[in-house]
């Protein structure tokens, strides 16, 4: 598909040449980001398969990268900072150190180690998995916290419910280095609403991201979780953010003729965490492209109708060089200039799953330490079990 080939080429564009590092975003000036590197480093070996990058380069950049992020000034105990001199790979805007961010780091590195098997590459991927210290950031509990800084220790907020740091349990919990009790997967809490006749584990902010980022690596489609699927989960919640697009089109054009993608996102205000019921479901007509897109796994139809209607009708505006733009508000008649680096690379694998039969989560998958987590976890497996997400 051209769209994830275009989406692609922001990481060639905005991946420092030295440190391999990728920017957050477009923006002139922008730090770079160790989540938008993690998700290039998974686009850079995804490419080597359609010829977007010879073997060699992709191997030299990601080898690179992989380099720059051994030294011990980006992170503490394993972790990374969030944001990075893109130049020096050094701590930037006095950001945090990241549990969720450098989760989604090092599952993009393992996915070039399987790319890349028994390499350089593959050797520093798995060495910088088995150097994280996952318990130090509990911090003493049963949650994870966001992150730690050496000026205040660690942020007062824990992922205590569903989100994206699904991916986050599942390295720490599979580590064989440094690995959790079993008890941090049950302590997080599964909140239930009901949308539309739909039960939903939902996420505070409903924001499509939030059922997106882990399931780009991890297939849950025969996983169950106590009776809880979450690719199914995905699904629901991401035809609810269609369906609350569609029952808010009255107020806002810009989720006329099928569009949704209530996402975070930049908007005509700033950056804001825009989502859908089930959760707090703020929004003023501001879509995110890679709302719909990085759903398709879950919503073929759903999201080829929004990718078609919104490429057909705004593309002038809306698509270009990297593909999509971030967002865009027809109400406000604003459009954004940007591109950001997690977007970008939610669509690229997503598609990749989508278009080449999970290839992405076939890799994935077999890692010892994934295999771990489904196994400390007691995750069954659906083909063995009648277990169900009930409506």
């Amino acid at each position: 598909m051209q769209i994830q080939h275009d989406t692609f080429n922001y990481f060639l564009q905005y991946t420092d040449p030295h440190t391999g590092l990728t920017l957050d975003s477009s923006r002139p000036g922008a730090p770079a980001s160790i989540a938008a590197t993690g998700f290039a480093l998974a686009s850079f070996a995804i490419a080597t398969t359609h010829g977007w990058l010879s073997y060699r380069d992709a191997y030299s950049r990601i080898e690179k990268t992989l380099e720059t992020l051994s030294n011990k000034e980006a992170g503490r105990n394993g972790f990374f900072y969030h944001f990075l001199d893109p130049k020096t790979g050094k701590r930037i805007w006095n950001s945090e150190v990241s549990s969720i961010d450098t989760a989604l780091f090092i599952a993009g590195a393992l996915v070039c180690a399987s790319y890349f098997p028994e390499t350089k590459v593959d050797t520093l991927a798995r060495k910088l998995y088995a150097e994280v210290k996952w318990s130090w950031m509990l911090n003493d509990a049963h949650l994870f916290s966001h992150g730690w800084k050496p000026e205040q220790g660690f942020l007062p907020y824990y992922w205590d419910m569903y989100s994206e740091h699904l991916i986050l349990q599942a390295l720490a919990l599979g580590s064989e280095t440094y690995p959790v009790p079993a008890e941090v997967w049950t302590a997080w809490k599964r909140e239930k609403s009901v949308y539309q006749n739909k039960e939903i584990i939902y996420a505070y902010t409903g924001s499509l991201f939030t059922y997106q980022y882990t399931h780009a690596f991890i297939d849950f489609r025969k996983l169950s979780d106590g009776g809880i699927n979450y690719f199914e989960n995905s699904r629901r919640a991401s035809i609810a953010n269609r369906e609350f697009c569609a029952a808010h089109s009255n107020e806002y054009q810009t989720y006329q003729n099928s569009i949704w993608g209530l996402s975070a996102s930049l908007g005509p205000d700033g950056y804001r965490a825009y989502g859908a019921e089930p959760g707090e479901a703020f929004h003023d007509g501001t879509i995110a492209p890679y709302g719909a897109i990085g759903s398709i796994v879950f919503t073929p139809k759903e999201s080829m109708e929004a990718i078609r209607i919104m490429h057909e009708q705004h593309q002038n505006k809306l698509y270009s060089t990297y593909g999509f733009k971030d967002s865009f508000n027809l109400d406000q008649n604003w459009w954004a200039s940007e591109y950001l680096g997690v977007d970008q690379g939610i669509i690229v694998l997503m598609l990749e799953n989508f278009l080449n039969g999970g290839v992405v989560w076939k890799r994935f998958m077999k890692f010892a330490g994934i295999q771990r987590w489904i196994e400390k976890t007691g995750l069954q497996n659906l083909n063995n079990s009648k277990t169900h997400q009930t409506n």
